[in-house]
Protein backbone atom coordinates (compact mmCIF):
# COMPACT_ATOMS: atom_id res chain seq x y z
CA UNK A 1 0.00 0.00 0.00
CA UNK A 2 1.26 3.67 0.12
CA UNK A 3 2.85 4.87 3.05
CA UNK A 4 0.78 6.34 5.97
CA UNK A 5 -1.79 10.04 5.29
CA UNK A 6 -0.50 10.37 1.86
CA UNK A 7 -2.52 12.54 -0.70
CA UNK A 8 -4.27 10.84 -3.29
CA UNK A 9 -2.50 12.74 -6.17
CA UNK A 10 0.43 10.57 -5.11
CA UNK A 11 -1.18 6.98 -5.01
CA UNK A 12 0.01 5.30 -8.74
CA UNK A 13 -1.93 3.59 -10.84
CA UNK A 14 -3.43 0.10 -9.87
CA UNK A 15 -3.51 0.79 -6.14
CA UNK A 16 -6.11 0.65 -3.71
CA UNK A 17 -5.99 2.66 -0.83
CA UNK A 18 -8.27 3.65 2.05
CA UNK A 19 -9.69 7.17 2.20
CA UNK A 20 -8.65 8.98 5.45
CA UNK A 21 -9.37 12.61 5.17
CA UNK A 22 -11.57 14.93 3.03
CA UNK A 23 -11.29 18.32 4.46
CA UNK A 24 -13.16 20.39 2.21
CA UNK A 25 -16.87 20.17 3.06
CA UNK A 26 -18.31 21.07 -0.73
CA UNK A 27 -15.73 18.41 -1.90
CA UNK A 28 -17.22 15.99 0.66
CA UNK A 29 -20.93 16.15 -0.23
CA UNK A 30 -19.42 15.70 -4.52
CA UNK A 31 -18.01 12.35 -3.70
CA UNK A 32 -20.95 11.34 -0.80
CA UNK A 33 -22.94 11.12 -3.48
CA UNK A 34 -20.93 8.75 -5.50
CA UNK A 35 -20.38 7.10 -2.38
CA UNK A 36 -17.23 7.64 -1.10
CA UNK A 37 -16.18 9.13 2.10
CA UNK A 38 -13.96 9.02 4.96
CA UNK A 39 -13.16 4.83 5.62
CA UNK A 40 -14.24 4.26 1.57
CA UNK A 41 -11.59 1.97 -0.55
CA UNK A 42 -10.77 3.17 -4.17
CA UNK A 43 -8.05 1.78 -6.25
CA UNK A 44 -6.44 4.31 -8.87
CA UNK A 45 -7.34 2.49 -11.78
CA UNK A 46 -5.26 5.57 -14.10
CA UNK A 47 -3.19 8.38 -13.52
CA UNK A 48 -3.32 10.54 -16.70
CA UNK A 49 -0.51 12.93 -17.53
CA UNK A 50 -0.94 16.30 -15.64
CA UNK A 51 -5.02 14.93 -15.94
CA UNK A 52 -7.40 13.14 -14.23
CA UNK A 53 -7.03 10.09 -11.51
CA UNK A 54 -9.74 7.50 -12.57
CA UNK A 55 -11.17 5.84 -9.15
CA UNK A 56 -13.04 2.59 -9.04
CA UNK A 57 -14.89 2.23 -5.67
CA UNK A 58 -17.16 -0.77 -6.20
CA UNK A 59 -17.97 -1.04 -9.76
CA UNK A 60 -18.01 2.26 -10.41
CA UNK A 61 -16.00 4.70 -12.15
CA UNK A 62 -14.77 8.01 -11.29
CA UNK A 63 -12.63 11.21 -12.58
CA UNK A 64 -10.87 13.30 -10.14
CA UNK A 65 -9.04 16.60 -11.18
CA UNK A 66 -5.50 16.49 -10.02
CA UNK A 67 -5.90 19.68 -7.73
CA UNK A 68 -8.65 18.41 -6.08
CA UNK A 69 -6.76 14.68 -5.32
CA UNK A 70 -4.01 17.21 -3.94
CA UNK A 71 -6.31 17.72 -0.98
CA UNK A 72 -7.45 14.24 0.03
CA UNK A 73 -5.59 12.04 2.30
CA UNK A 74 -5.36 8.53 1.81
CA UNK A 75 -3.72 5.38 3.81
Amino acid sequence: MTKPHTHLSEVRAGREVRIVAIPDEEIRSQLIRFGISEGSRVVCEVKLPLGPLVLRHNRQEIAVGRQLAKTIRVS
